[in-house]
């Protein structure tokens, strides 16, 4: 099953590509479609890692009192 994290891997690379390809089709010299496309590329990183991070999800923690059983 395709989750998250391998769709942002996908469009990284597709983003850097293909961002600066319409841009220089569009009429941009490529010195400055390329730095557009990573711009894009990089967009992408930022919010794989920082608005939408990887977490662990840990188990609940078990209280650590002792149980008495004399009680």
């Amino acid at each position: 099953m395709t989750g998250y994290y391998d769709l942002i891997l996908g469009l990284i690379p597709l983003a850097l590509i293909g961002v600066t390809g319409a841009f220089s089709v569009a009429g941009l010299t490529l010195t400055m479609a390329v730095p557009l496309g990573a711009t894009a590329s990089v967009l992408l990183i930022g919010h794989a890692l920082f608005i939408n991070g990887p977490v662990d999800e840990s188990p609940q923690l078990q209280s650590s009192t002792p149980v008495n059983s004399a009680d």
